[in-house]
């Protein structure tokens, strides 16, 4: 897919309800393309989350099919249904923010998500973009890529974000989304968590902090 003329572009690979410098850096482009002719890679954003606990940040994993040592076209990876990991998540979602100020406003609607079996890693991603894209009022049209290319060329308009943000603890910064947090003064501000955990402690305003 080639980036539409005088439009910004970001690629990125797909991620499990994407953190808060996925979305700063989406909100400056008028288009998402999401890589899915890449080979999946273990230990990123592809399969996990973190959310804000009351003893330190909270890793939610999606287990899949073949282990986390496949070398599996990213399209292609297989979630593990075995074991009840939309329960488990979703249980752990509520212990973490039913204090918060605006569980209850999407408490319903994402609990139903979480209630449908998702064979593919690709698919169960885009429907947690598309929730969450919606919640916060994020626009931007989702595509896909039709193929792989290692390196785009620079004027194209694309923004090649592909394994940039990986998941290891962030510094607070002059650029961190400072919001308060629901265990903040027991953990203190855990930064560049999920979109979730902005959502959950600003609702609404979300977008605006973003900016």
């Amino acid at each position: 897919m080639a980036a539409e003329t005088n439009k910004k572009t970001l690629l990125i690979e797909s991620q499990y309800f994407p953190n808060i410098s996925f979305y700063k850096t989406l909100i400056n482009h008028d288009i998402l393309l999401i890589e899915r002719y890449e080979h999946y890679q273990k230990v990123s954003f592809r399969n996990r989350c973190y959310i804000a606990g009351p003893n330190g940040s909270i890793l939610l994993s999606v287990p899949l099919a073949r282990g986390k040592n496949q070398r599996t076209v990213m399209k292609d990876v297989r979630i593990s249904n075995d074991e009840r990991w939309q329960a488990l998540h979703w249980k752990t979602l509520v212990s973490a923010y039913r204090r918060s100020p605006w569980f209850e406003y999407y408490e319903d609607e994402l609990g139903r998500l979480f209630m449908k079996e998702v064979s593919y890693l690709l698919d169960w991603n885009l429907m947690c973009l598309e929730w969450a894209n919606k919640i916060i009022g994020v626009s931007s049209p989702i595509t896909f890529t039709d193929e792989y290319h290692k390196t785009y060329e620079a004027g194209k308009g694309i923004t090649d974000a592909r394994d940039i943000l990986q998941p290891s603890q962030k510094q607070v910064d002059e650029d961190t989304v400072r919001y308060t947090q629901v265990f903040q003064e027991r953990a203190g501000f855990l930064p560049d968590m999920s979109i979730l955990d902005l959502i959950f402690c600003e609702g609404k305003r979300s977008i605006e902090l973003l900016r």
